[in-house]
């Protein structure tokens, strides 16, 4: 009961969270929304919303370089902190921008950069690249 109710925490159990984390949320985003963009391209290309006024192309390329390549290389666990602020952004936009900060429709966008905040606050954990690379 006493370890239940400890603040303290292993080294070993911090790792495996922050491994899990990453894998998660990456592997959600990538799986879930980066791929659906990606194939989805050419229909999405004109009518995918324009928040910073580059072009709606431009802001749909943005978003899919976050949400596929940022997310790989939050799975591996190679430049994650750096990987981490673009998919925090993009999905900063999602919920306060195109979801007009609506838990009913921006739930999953508000998880998600909940989830991707903490990855780029806490690291990616010795379970990763940038950990065998000694950053």
């Amino acid at each position: 009961m006493k370890k239940l109710l400890s603040t303290d925490y292993s080294d070993w159990g911090f790792n495996t969270m922050m491994f899990l984390l990453r894998i998660t949320f990456g592997g959600l985003m990538l799986v879930d929304h980066g791929f659906q963009k990606l194939v989805k391209y050419p229909s999405l290309q004109h009518k995918f919303s324009d928040p910073f006024h580059i072009g709606s192309n431009w802001s749909l390329l943005l978003v899919i370089f976050a949400e596929v390549f940022c997310s790989i290389l939050i799975i591996a666990g190679l430049f994650t902190r750096l990987a981490a602020i673009p998919l925090v952004i993009a999905m900063g936009v999602a919920f306060f921008i195109a979801h007009n900060h609506d838990f009913n429709e921006g739930e999953k966008a508000a998880l998600f950069m909940a989830g991707f905040l903490s990855i780029l606050l806490c690291g990616p954990g010795k379970a990763s690249i940038d950990s065998m690379m000694g950053k």
